[in-house]
This record gives structure tokens, C-alpha cells and sequence, in this order.
């Protein structure tokens, strides 16, 4: 089998554990690749390791911002301008009726 070369951003499964996870970090000088796993956990393996390593390129799956909680806001660029007339649109100061997520007992 062909080694795959780490590139930085790219999605892997080893074909040992089936286990899918993004190089993070490559770095030619110490020959060392750090790599994070689909559930948050970071590894690093040296050049001869991920040699010996049964690799297959794979995609990005859909899901893989869910482990580190990350929604669509967290999307959001915090360098974009606010808006001040949505600040004192009388529709953002109605208050609902009920809280969702809270039982009246």
C-alpha cells in the first residue's frame, strides 16, 4: 500500500482501528505530525509511525465540529458590524409568554 503523505487539514481513517481523524499539524523539521481524532483527542507520531501506519484518505464528515460543541454561532465572524437599529426594534423586547425547557409544576 502507498504511504500518504501528511497534509495539513486532511482527513484520514486508519484502516487498523477505523478510527477517522484531520492532520493538525505537520512539522518537516522534526518530522513529527500532530493529529486530532473525531472525538476531540489530539496524538502526535513521528514520520517512521505514520509509516508503518494502514492509511486511507477520507473525507470530512459532516459532523465533525459536534465534539467540540460548536453550533452555528460559533460560525459567526466577530469582526462583522453590528447593527444598531436592531437594538431598539420593539419587537426584541417582547418577552414570550412561557421559557422553554421550563415546567410550570
Amino acid at each position: 500500500m502507498k504511504m500518504l503523505s501528511p497534509v495539513i487539514g486532511g482527513w484520514y481513517k486508519d484502516l487498523q482501528t477505523h478510527a477517522l481523524f484531520e492532520v493538525v499539524d505537520w512539522d518537516p523539521t522534526t518530522l513529527s505530525i500532530e493529529i486530532q481524532f473525531l472525538d476531540g483527542e489530539v496524538a502526535e507520531y513521528d514520520l517512521d509511525a505514520w509509516r508503518e501506519m494502514l492509511l486511507q484518505q477520507a473525507q470530512a464528515p459532516e459532523d465533525w465540529r459536534t465534539a467540540f460543541e460548536l453550533d452555528d454561532e460559533d460560525m459567526l465572524d466577530p469582526d462583522l458590524p453590528m447593527h444598531p437599529e436592531d437594538w431598539t426594534n420593539p419587537i426584541n423586547s417582547i418577552e414570550p409568554d412561557a421559557m422553554y425547557g421550563v415546567e410550570d409544576l
